[in-house]
């Protein structure tokens, strides 16, 4: 134990620490008199809602919206950069706003409203910050001492609970989340706030995932971090589908995290029919730097360690027994969102939107996204792209993660870096070469020359483990176990990807939809459909036009699995702060089919994540 808390110390000391005035992009910076993203509107990030539309106002259609979409598309996200005079410092810190879109008979209304959190009132009490949020501290209070701030940290009820992330269905109700221990119920056709739940006193965890897995049975599967003898360890939770889904919760598997000291960053996770799939970035969050932010008053970004040097671990537990099946590594990179796991001829393929290490999130600092025409390294900060990595099954045992060799840094995954130099706005091989060049897809270098030079070979001519039919990813067996490199899905750079859900979610898939993620792009607000089986894509934009999450409706007897609707809201960049809309689109072909625009009396900001309520109107 001492030896574990030492190592656990020493990889502390080391880390390459997060920090929003260290790493800001800003760090370059021309004189601003030119627009490096002439094409992109930045500002539709930056916008506050000044007044709730608590009864929904009618919009006018155009085109033509299909007559058996019945129901209501949720959306939430940042509602507010302000709170008196003061501002918050980051993008995740902003007040949750809810909107609702209900359609029927071919008409659309729309409203939204502000999640009535603990955190909300006390703000507003004050008309000043005073909960820490991620990237903003709180002002002290001067009431409270050192030794009440010390007393805090166990106390589950002392952090935010800004549920500003996603919305997700328990049975017939529906809540809002965030990565804290807390989520709120709200009424699902008048956006009211109705109850808060902390999910500590039900299963003890000291925070969960925005992005819970719902089964068609209606159960309901998260994933947790808590506090065991040994360390910090990751928890699947069971919601049981039933009358007392939080009463009824349990954990149903438990995973040591691999330092004592540093539980990984965890957004989301995977599942398929027989395991959950953890993916453990070497993002962690320092329980020695949490500490010592809750007593100086820091914002929690302040807590985040980047360990460039390590792996990324695939963690495949069975879902009957609970138990630890293999652990497989890959070089390091950052993820928020998977977007999708599934098993097929004795493989387990994982889909993952992926960034070369975290400088998206410091991206979305006010101050970088306000600055962000005059940085000429923004583009290549926020670069991602989605990859698939396919994890053989039987081959090796899990091993010890004691005993793992130091993963060095190279150049399998650096496509996701791209050069500086290249400005141009056009979305062409040209701009994107070498930026997401996988050495899966033609580089020159042999696995044994490039990707497995790190580690301690177990042959002396590897054999790509990877036997999936038209797969390019690959899977080596070194001494310590499994090392894997990904193939790309698309050249793309594609954010909250949405697949057909209900039918899908851990199955195999031929189709996601996403937003693009390239600000650099001739469009920045384009919607992707991703042909996973072809690696094609088929695309939507419209000039000056921010949509967000693209969800997939199917028609009422779907004959194939992108039979049906993509529903998005969107907002238009420049002055027009006050235009929402709903777009429509054929997910066939990506072409539309109607829209709703509303003018509303204040301004509208974009959202993240939501989810389409069929019986909520």
């Amino acid at each position: 134990m001492a030896a574990g808390v030492f190592k656990s110390f020493m990889r502390d000391f080391f880390a390459v620490k997060y920090d929003d005035q260290q790493s800001d992009p800003q760090s370059e910076r021309i004189d601003g008199n030119g627009r490096h993203y002439p094409n992109c509107s930045s500002d539709v990030w930056l916008r506050s809602c000044e007044r709730e539309i608590v009864d929904p106002i009618e919009g006018h259609v155009s085109g033509h919206i299909p007559l058996w979409i019945t129901g209501s598309l949720l959306r939430n996200g940042p509602g507010s950069w302000k709170v008196g005079d003061m501002t918050f410092g980051h993008l995740f810190d902003c007040s949750a706003l809810l909107h609702r879109f209900a359609i029927k008979n071919g008409r659309v209304t729309y409203q939204n409203r502000f999640v009535d959190t603990e955190t909300l009132r006390k703000n507003r009490a004050a008309q000043r910050i005073v909960v820490t949020e991620f990237g903003t501290a709180a002002v002290p209070d001067p009431c409270h001492s050192i030794f009440d701030r010390f007393a805090a940290i166990f106390r589950a009820d002392s952090g935010t609970d800004n549920s500003m992330i996603s919305i997700y269905p328990f049975g017939d109700q529906y809540y809002t989340f965030t990565e804290t221990p807390f989520m709120h119920r709200i009424n699902p056709c008048t956006l009211a706030t109705e109850a808060r739940i902390c999910t500590t006193d039900f299963v003890g965890v000291v925070n969960h995932t925005s992005h819970p897995h719902v089964l068609p049975s209606g159960t309901v599967y998260n994933l947790g971090t808590t506090m065991t003898r040994s360390g910090p360890a990751y928890t699947i939770l069971c919601f049981p589908h039933g009358q007392h889904m939080f009463e009824d919760a349990h954990v149903v598997a438990t995973l040591p995290c691999r330092w004592k000291l540093h539980p990984g960053y965890m957004h989301t996770f995977g599942l398929t029919d027989h395991y959950f799939v953890i993916v453990e970035q070497p993002l962690s969050v320092s329980l020695t730097e949490y500490v010592k932010a809750q007593v100086q008053g820091q914002n929690l970004s302040a807590c985040l360690k980047w360990f460039e040097d390590r792996p990324t671990l695939f963690h495949l537990i069975d879902r009957s027994s609970g138990k630890l099946v293999q652990t497989y590594e890959s070089e390091a990179f950052f993820y928020l969102h998977i977007i999708n796991c599934f098993e097929l001829d004795g493989h387990v393929v994982v889909d993952i939107c992926c960034y070369r290490n975290p400088e998206m999130i410091n991206c979305m600092y006010l101050e970088a996204i306000s600055n962000m025409q005059s940085n000429p390294n923004y583009a290549s900060l926020f670069r991602g792209r989605p990859l698939r990595f396919v994890l053989p099954l039987g081959t090796v045992p899990a091993s010890s993660p004691g005993k793992r060799k130091v993963l060095v840094r190279s150049f399998s995954l650096a496509g996701l870096s791209p050069p500086q130099a290249r400005r141009t706005m056009k979305h062409s091989a040209s701009q994107y070469e070498d930026i997401t060049y996988m050495s899966t897809n033609g580089r020159q270098e042999t696995p044994a020359e490039e990707g497995l030079k790190r580690y301690e070979k177990a042959e002396d001519n590897p054999i790509n483990l990877v036997t999936l039919e038209g797969s390019e990813a690959e899977a080596y067996r070194v001494t310590n176990g499994i090392f894997l490199r990904p193939e790309m899905l698309c050249n793309w750079g594609c954010e909250t990807p949405r697949i057909y859900y209900e039918q899908h979610m851990g199955k195999n898939y031929r189709y996601f939809y996403a937003i693009s993620s390239d600000v650099d792009a001739e469009n920045p607000g384009t919607l992707i459909k991703v042909d996973v089986w072809n690696k094609t894509c088929l695309t939507w934009c419209e000039e000056n036009v921010y949509p967000s999450e693209p969800i997939f409706v199917p028609v009422p007897e779907p004959k194939s699995e992108d039979d049906g609707v993509i529903l998005a809201s969107m907002v238009v960049g420049g002055l027009n702060d006050r235009y929402v809309g709903l777009i429509v689109l054929c997910a066939k072909t990506m072409t539309e089919l109607g829209r709703c625009d509303f003018h509303t009396n204040g301004p509208v900001p974009k959202c993240l994540h939501g989810w389409f309520a069929p019986n909520a109107l």
